[in-house]
Protein backbone atom coordinates (compact mmCIF):
# COMPACT_ATOMS: atom_id res chain seq x y z
CA UNK A 1 0.00 0.00 0.00
CA UNK A 2 1.76 3.72 -0.97
CA UNK A 3 1.47 6.12 1.59
CA UNK A 4 -1.17 8.46 1.39
CA UNK A 5 -0.26 12.23 2.05
CA UNK A 6 -2.90 15.23 2.37
CA UNK A 7 -1.28 18.34 0.79
CA UNK A 8 -1.55 21.41 2.43
CA UNK A 9 -3.75 24.49 1.44
CA UNK A 10 -2.68 28.10 1.12
CA UNK A 11 -2.61 29.87 4.39
CA UNK A 12 -5.68 31.50 5.18
CA UNK A 13 -7.29 28.97 2.20
CA UNK A 14 -8.52 25.80 2.02
CA UNK A 15 -8.73 22.89 -0.55
CA UNK A 16 -11.56 20.86 -2.38
CA UNK A 17 -10.54 17.26 -2.51
CA UNK A 18 -12.35 14.55 -4.20
CA UNK A 19 -13.91 11.37 -3.11
CA UNK A 20 -10.48 9.54 -3.87
CA UNK A 21 -8.95 11.36 -2.47
CA UNK A 22 -10.11 11.48 0.98
CA UNK A 23 -11.56 7.86 0.96
CA UNK A 24 -8.27 6.06 2.96
CA UNK A 25 -7.75 9.71 4.57
CA UNK A 26 -10.94 10.07 6.58
CA UNK A 27 -8.88 8.81 9.95
CA UNK A 28 -6.51 12.06 9.61
CA UNK A 29 -9.40 14.52 9.65
CA UNK A 30 -11.61 16.64 12.22
CA UNK A 31 -14.71 16.18 10.19
CA UNK A 32 -17.29 18.90 10.54
CA UNK A 33 -20.90 18.27 9.03
CA UNK A 34 -22.43 21.45 8.51
CA UNK A 35 -26.07 20.20 7.20
CA UNK A 36 -28.75 20.63 9.70
CA UNK A 37 -29.35 18.05 12.05
CA UNK A 38 -32.80 16.25 9.79
CA UNK A 39 -30.46 15.93 6.66
CA UNK A 40 -27.78 13.40 8.62
CA UNK A 41 -30.98 10.63 9.51
CA UNK A 42 -31.63 10.51 5.37
CA UNK A 43 -30.06 8.42 2.72
CA UNK A 44 -26.92 10.06 2.51
CA UNK A 45 -26.30 9.03 5.91
CA UNK A 46 -23.13 10.70 7.65
CA UNK A 47 -19.64 9.96 7.78
CA UNK A 48 -18.06 8.11 10.77
CA UNK A 49 -16.65 10.44 13.63
CA UNK A 50 -18.55 13.66 11.79
CA UNK A 51 -19.52 16.20 14.60
CA UNK A 52 -22.83 18.16 13.36
CA UNK A 53 -22.83 22.28 13.35
CA UNK A 54 -24.94 23.59 10.86
CA UNK A 55 -24.08 26.54 8.64
CA UNK A 56 -26.14 28.64 10.29
CA UNK A 57 -24.73 28.02 13.74
CA UNK A 58 -21.15 27.66 12.68
CA UNK A 59 -19.91 30.62 14.15
CA UNK A 60 -20.76 29.90 17.42
CA UNK A 61 -19.26 25.96 17.35
CA UNK A 62 -15.97 26.90 16.15
CA UNK A 63 -14.35 26.53 19.71
CA UNK A 64 -15.54 23.34 19.37
CA UNK A 65 -12.76 22.23 17.06
CA UNK A 66 -8.82 22.08 16.77
CA UNK A 67 -7.89 24.99 14.52
CA UNK A 68 -4.34 23.12 13.79
CA UNK A 69 -6.05 19.45 13.26
CA UNK A 70 -7.02 18.72 9.35
CA UNK A 71 -10.83 20.31 9.17
CA UNK A 72 -12.80 18.11 6.30
CA UNK A 73 -15.71 19.99 5.95
CA UNK A 74 -19.19 18.10 4.31
CA UNK A 75 -22.25 18.91 3.46
CA UNK A 76 -24.86 17.22 0.70
CA UNK A 77 -23.54 18.80 -2.58
CA UNK A 78 -20.17 20.71 -1.55
CA UNK A 79 -21.41 24.31 -1.23
CA UNK A 80 -22.58 25.25 2.55
CA UNK A 81 -19.36 23.07 2.68
CA UNK A 82 -17.57 25.76 1.06
CA UNK A 83 -18.87 28.67 2.50
CA UNK A 84 -17.92 26.93 5.84
CA UNK A 85 -14.65 26.61 4.19
CA UNK A 86 -14.46 30.15 3.81
CA UNK A 87 -15.28 31.13 7.87
CA UNK A 88 -12.84 28.17 9.06
CA UNK A 89 -10.17 29.62 6.78
CA UNK A 90 -10.79 33.42 8.17
CA UNK A 91 -11.19 32.29 11.99
CA UNK A 92 -7.01 31.01 11.20
CA UNK A 93 -7.77 27.38 11.01
CA UNK A 94 -4.80 26.30 9.11
CA UNK A 95 -5.80 23.03 7.10
CA UNK A 96 -9.53 22.83 6.29
CA UNK A 97 -10.61 20.80 3.32
CA UNK A 98 -13.87 20.74 1.55
CA UNK A 99 -15.70 17.37 0.50
CA UNK A 100 -16.11 18.48 -3.32
CA UNK A 101 -19.44 16.81 -4.23
CA UNK A 102 -20.56 16.21 -0.74
CA UNK A 103 -22.39 13.17 1.00
CA UNK A 104 -23.74 13.24 -2.86
CA UNK A 105 -20.60 12.54 -4.68
CA UNK A 106 -19.74 10.41 -1.15
CA UNK A 107 -22.46 7.75 -1.62
CA UNK A 108 -22.23 7.34 -5.28
CA UNK A 109 -18.79 6.65 -5.42
CA UNK A 110 -18.92 4.06 -2.57
CA UNK A 111 -22.42 2.29 -4.26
Amino acid sequence: MKALELRAPRAGSWLDLGVDEVADLLDRFQILDVREPDELDGELGRLDGAINAPLGSLAQELARFDPEKPTLVVCRSGKRASHACATLAASGFSRVYNLSGGMLAFRGARR
